[in-house]
């Protein structure tokens, strides 16, 4: 079955660490070329050599999610080193520090939705032409969360976002099925990633002069637990791999931690006695 992407080209976003990376090293094994674009320019060129070492054809790209010009950077140069593009995960992504609502600043509200939901919006820009190009269908794989199907308290600039990355997920699986692109969303929990350091790689314009929340009464319990909940999570290899087989199996989403199943039952459930009071309301069960 390795042979279904041997020789194929996927684009990485976010792919010098944590899942990103794991993913360059499951598809690399599979034989892939391997595009990884990071925003972290040091860490991209340690990334790069260790791929290499490992035998996989590698080429690394800077890359700010959150500008579509440097998407489009990205995707010419993976054009010109390999041809056809196959491939995108859109991987990149930050999560912002946990505060109250009222307390959450506009700049990090700005941060989050440009580089959570418009940095995936961008790759798709980019990317989906080069992908229809060859006629030959391929593959989008959009990193959300089990956040973005169960918000979290106390992260809601997060979970809003990647609820919409689940939704941009499922507008474009129809919309590109006639074109043999198919389109899953990897909806990990807790994984021990540097997740919880994103404020390392956080663009100057997204940084207020005065950071708002600091006096919020839960928020360095909060803080405490998301890092401790994080470090404790699974290996970035170990969701790499469950998304892998997923793919081999054609399934749309893809998840990594089974035992949150029951907090989506609450959801659903919640959401079906919902339908049943609308239909008792308007008399359409009777």
């Amino acid at each position: 079955m390795s042979e279904k992407f041997s020789g194929l080209t996927a684009i990485i976003s976010g792919g010098a660490g944590g899942i990103g990376f794991a993913i360059a090293k499951e598809l690399g094994r599979l034989k892939m070329r391997i595009v990884i674009a990071d925003i972290d320019e040091s860490l991209l060129l340690t990334a790069k050599n260790e791929l290499e070492s490992l035998g996989i054809n590698t080429l690394a790209c800077v890359l700010d999610v959150s500008d579509l010009g440097n998407w489009k950077r990205v995707v010419a140069e993976a054009q010109k080193t390999y041809g056809c593009i196959d491939m995108l995960v859109n991987n990149a992504g930050v999560s912002g520090l946990s505060h109250a609502i009222e307390n959450t600043d506009a700049a990090q509200w700005r941060w989050l939705i440009d580089v959570n939901l418009m940095g995936v919006v961008h790759g798709a820009q980019a990317s989906i032409p080069a992908i229809k190009s060859h006629g030959k269908g391929g593959w989008i794989i959009n990193v959300a969360s089990m956040a973005g199907l169960r918000g979290m308290p106390y992260s809601s600039d997060y979970s809003a976002t990647k609820a919409a990355v689940v939704a941009l997920t499922e507008c474009w699986a129809d919309e590109l099925k006639p074109f043999d692109i198919k389109v899953s969303s990897l909806c990990p929990a807790f994984v021990n990633t540097r997740i919880h350091q994103s404020n390392r790689v956080r663009q100057d314009k997204y940084i207020e002069k005065t950071e708002a929340g600091v006096s919020d009464e839960d928020f360095s319990k909060n803080k405490a637990s998301h890092k401790d909940l994080v470090e404790k999570g699974m290996s970035a290899d170990a969701v790499a791999q469950q998304l892998i087989k997923a793919l081999f199996a054609d399934q749309k989403y893809i998840f990594t931690h089974p035992e949150f199943k029951e907090h989506f039952h609450q959801k659903t459930d919640l959401i079906s006695s919902s339908f049943s009071f609308a239909e008792e309301c308007l008399g359409t069960n009777q």
